[in-house]
């Protein structure tokens, strides 16, 4: 799934590749998918955005924001997105194509679930904006606005003193673009047992956590995004998760204890039984 650093490997290149193009042929849900999320009738989608030049696009938490002309178009984190350049062969299935006028194409197919929302700039009234304006009006977690001052105040607010570090840091929309991908590294970097409650973690520990998941996300980003992830043309990342089902079982390189796996809060939780202790 799309996480903070690959939707900002992703806007990237889009920006270098579809930025000023215009759109002459749309089609959506070509491949039917009960699981692929539309924002009213996907059959409209062609009316909405052909003709339009991109933009801009830009990073907003774990999706990607394509701005063409007064129409958005929002990919979210279970969307597979691929550029092929004119004369390149194209998939037989997908649920979004976006044709230009130099015949190179956008492709977006949706995983186990994804939104592909095309609405007009002054945004949309359903159950799924609020989804997407947290990711956008919050302070994006690679930028320089989410500082330690920031993230002080999320991480001592009365509401985060229960939660276990995973809770806090992946769930509610607390930190956009910051899931159960990229929590493992980060925890594992820190020191800190998913299951630790934030009301039991020092100040050192609290700062030190900060500058983990700073320095754990550039990492991702600079290597092009996790391993288990493509870019826009289809290569996988460079980074390769230190806690993964790929390391279940084997020694923790930095202690020599297993690495362990449990399921926690709807998903997969990988930890050190040495370094990282439940407090």
């Amino acid at each position: 799934m799309i996480e903070a650093p690959e939707a900002c490997c992703l806007s990237e290149q889009l920006n270098r590749t579809v930025k000023g193009k215009k759109i002459t042929d749309v089609f959506a849900q070509y491949t039917p998918h009960k699981f692929a999320w539309f924002y009213g009738n996907p059959e409209e989608y062609p009316e909405r955005l052909a003709g339009k030049t991109i933009d801009e696009v830009n990073p907003r938490g774990g999706m990607v924001e394509i701005k063409a002309g007064e129409m958005m178009l929002i990919l979210t984190d279970g969307v597979n997105l691929r550029y092929f350049a004119p004369g390149e062969k194209l998939p037989t299935k997908h649920q979004l194509l976006i044709g230009f006028e130099d015949e190179s194409c956008l492709v977006a197919s949706v995983r186990m679930y994804g939104g592909l929302w095309c609405f007009p700039n002054e945004g949309f009234n359903a159950p799924i904006s609020a989804y997407y304006e947290a990711a956008k009006n919050k302070p994006q977690v690679m930028s320089d606005e989410f500082d330690k001052e920031y993230f002080g105040k999320l991480i001592d607010a009365d509401e985060a003193q229960k939660k276990t570090a995973k809770a806090f840091l992946a769930t509610e929309q607390t930190i956009p673009g910051l899931g159960n991908g990229v929590l493992q590294d980060i925890l594992y970097n820190a020191r800190i047992h998913p299951r630790t409650r934030i009301n039991a973690l020092s100040a050192e520990q609290r700062e030190n956590l900060f500058y983990q998941i700073k320095s754990t996300l550039r990492e991702i980003y600079l290597q092009g995004g996790r391993n288990t992830e493509t870019d826009l043309f289809g290569r996988n990342g460079g980074y390769v998760s230190h806690l993964s089902k790929k390391t279940v079982g084997t020694a923790c390189p930095r202690c020599g204890e297993t690495i362990k796996k449990e399921n926690y809060l709807g998903g997969s939780i990988y930890y050190c039984s040495g370094c990282q202790a439940n407090q």
